[in-house]
């Protein structure tokens, strides 16, 4: 997994895959555009890794049918059972512990 990666880069790496992806559906930058409701130079500046405002890939990722794609970034969070207990708090005492019994030595 590369997590070594710029934030250039992964604009340029999800660029080309809107852009791949465009393609494959034979559309192109103005119909993509015109259906997100946004401007040409959003989706080309998208597709050329100089990145968008968040409102406006989602958008383009809802044209492209590719919403799927945000449901990678918000998986369903859960907690441990771990987590739980140790996020409960300790009840204060009822009761002092008993006493124990002295064992004395018989010589």
């Amino acid at each position: 997994m590369e997590t070594f990666r710029t934030t250039e880069e992964w604009e340029q790496i999800i660029g080309e895959q809107v852009r791949r992806l465009r393609l494959l559906k034979n559309m192109d930058q103005r119909d993509v555009a015109q259906q997100a409701g946004a401007a040409l130079n959003v989706v080309k500046n998208i597709e050329a890794g100089k990145g968008s405002t968040l409102k406006s890939f989602i958008s383009i990722l809802k044209v492209l049918d590719r919403v799927e794609w945000l449901n990678a970034l918000q998986p369903e969070i859960s907690i441990s059972p771990m987590q739980i207990l140790k996020s409960r708090k300790k009840a204060p005492r009822q009761r002092a512990s008993r006493r124990r019994k002295e064992v004395k030595d018989h010589v």
